[in-house]
């Protein structure tokens, strides 16, 4: 077997910081040294390169893989050196014509913080591309890289390497292990055309990447889920906005929309960063508690009391005659920010619950905006940081200057687009033609639990998208539960009820043209069973179009 030429390309400019590049280097071809076909690989190793340098090494020797290591910048490309050894970002474009003229290349792994944007540009001309959709941390980044070349020296593809190499970052504990991404050539065997080609089929544009071991699809995605799809640049943004002195991150989105997953990711990413975490989840309390502010804001301070370890102190909340919101304040502040060093990032999941009870919800969530603005002018209150998942506005008479929901973040969840359900089926196994990938779109919109609880039945059950067209609208198909909850929801409420059925039997955009209307859509919005288009609404999917018509009449 012809030996195969590896060349490791390392750029660390002297004003970026460092990075521990000859320990990835050195790690690298000791697992390849190790490797039952550790004679069928040549090392190369360029270091401190400079664009030319680039060029040249790969002119000259002809690698089949080329290895970057480095920083990335995103959209300006990654970091190499110039000639006074600092940074100089070296676009996708301009890689992308670089490999386009070196056929040798079969696969590029581009090991630099967000470097997705250059893997896209040159997995038009290369088989298999390996980029970072994130900033990654150096022990992820080494990890995936030591995984990535074990897999290779024992004889294993490049998908099953990327797999390898993920699942490194996984055994070690660090939560990044989805931030390395694959981008797979399409027509992967076939001669690049040129001119125009025929529209691809779905099979050309979810590559035959080894699927993931089944899970059933039922609430949040795991930390260690291979089927949780990142959606452009949420991720990044969450993270990024995380560890920001006094944050507040607003996550909105219908329900099983992926709210709880994400706040999973980003609350994991503050771990990984050094930070304290503790998550509460609203539905985990009693509705006696919700419904009196008192009992409220003890729940409150106990569960991160508790979460955090420290001993409780609530024997002091009666004893103290200041106001409700002032005792829970001062209690954070003497008990809990006091007594740890590190950031505290608090999520709080499903808070529509608080809005059940109006009086409590306006207390509530005013208390936290002041907590927000403190953090400006009060150290002890920057490292204190909020995540917030909710599905719908929060409709209470809450006054602009005392609400959270319009100040920090805001992070907007959509439905899956294009690319991201490619990944999805791709994961999944599952074979699709276009005819029938526009079939599921059509059913089920861009809706993520519904599309992952049809590709689990395609996978598992090896039944044919017709079979699964026929059965979803029912109720003993594979969403009969979740049809029939959205009925209850709908039938609670009999305004609602009405307002979907006019929405159903209109032939196009649904105009939203009074207060109560706009009132009415948002709660349907909140549910998940309608987008907005222009100035009004339409069906989420023909799933809902079906079963509601239905049983609405």
């Amino acid at each position: 077997m012809a030996t195969k030429k590896i060349l490791i390309l390392a750029a660390n400019p002297s004003d970026t910081g460092r990075l521990r590049l000859m320990q990835e280097v050195r790690d690298i071809q000791e697992g390849l040294a190790l490797s039952t076909r550790h004679h069928n690989f040549e090392v190369i190793e360029k270091w401190a390169v400079r664009p030319k340098d680039l060029q040249r090494a790969v002119l000259e020797h002809e690698p089949e893989l080329v290895h970057f290591s480095g920083h990335g910048k995103g959209t300006q490309g990654i970091l190499l050196e110039n000639e006074l050894g600092e940074a100089q970002a070296v676009s996708g474009e301009a890689l992308s014509g670089l490999f386009s003229l070196c056929p040798s290349v079969k696969c590029v792994l581009l090991n630099a913080c967000y470097s997705e944007v250059q893997a896209e540009a040159i997995g038009k001309y290369v088989d298999y591309v390996v980029g970072m959709n994130d900033a990654i941390g150096d022990q992820a980044a080494l990890k995936f890289a030591v995984g990535f070349y074990d897999a290779l020296g024992f004889n294993r593809n490049v998908p099953d390497a990327y797999r390898f190499g993920r699942v490194s970052i996984e055994m070690e504990g660090i939560a990044e292990s989805d931030i390395p991404t694959l981008k797979i050539r399409p027509n992967i065997d076939e001669a690049e055309p040129s001119g125009e080609k025929d529209e691809p089929v779905a099979e050309d544009l979810t590559p035959n990447i080894a699927p993931a071991p089944l899970e059933e699809p039922e609430g949040k995605v795991g930390l260690g889920s291979h089927f949780y799809i990142k959606r452009a640049s949420v991720e990044k943004d969450c993270y990024e906005a995380v560890l920001k002195p006094g944050a507040l991150i607003r996550i909105k989105a219908p329900r099983e929309m992926g709210k709880s997953s994400l706040m999973t990711r980003t609350l994991a990413y503050a771990e990984s960063k050094g930070c304290r975490v503790v998550r509460l989840n609203f539905r985990a309390a009693d509705r006696d508690i919700l419904e009196d502010l008192d009992e409220l804001l003890q729940w409150f301070c106990y569960s991160v009391t508790d979460e955090l370890d420290l001993p409780d102190q609530l024997d002091t909340w009666a004893k103290n005659r200041l106001g409700l919101l002032r005792r829970c304040q001062r209690y954070f502040e003497r008990y809990i920010l006091a007594k740890i060093s590190d950031t505290l990032v608090l999520g709080l999941d499903e808070v529509d619950q608080i809005c059940k009870y109006p009086d409590v919800a306006i207390d509530f969530f005013s208390m936290l905006r002041v907590w927000h603005e403190a953090s400006k002018d009060t150290q002890k209150w920057r490292k204190f940081h909020v995540v917030i998942a909710h599905t719908q506005d929060i409709d209470i008479p809450l006054e602009a200057k005392r609400s959270p929901f319009n100040v920090g973040t805001a992070i907007k969840l959509q439905e899956f687009n294009d690319t991201e359900l490619h990944q999805l089926v791709n994961l999944h196994g599952v074979q699709l033609s276009s005819t029938q990938l526009q079939t599921l779109k059509t059913l089920l919109g861009g809706h993520p639990y519904l599309w992952r609880k049809a590709l689990y039945r395609l996978a598992k059950d090896r039944i044919t998208v017709a079979q699964l067209q026929e059965e979803a609208a029912t109720d003993h198909g594979p969403y009969g539960t979740h049809l029939q909850q959205c009925l209850t929801d709908l039938q609670a409420v009999p305004q609602l009820a009405e307002t979907f059925w006019d929405i159903l039997q209109n032939g196009s955009v649904f105009a939203i043209n009074t207060a109560e209307l706009s009132k009415l859509t948002t709660q349907l919005n909140s549910l998940g069973l309608i987008r907005y288009e222009g100035d009004g609404v339409i069906p989420l999917c023909d799933l809902y179009r079906q079963y509601f018509q239905a049983r609405l009449m």
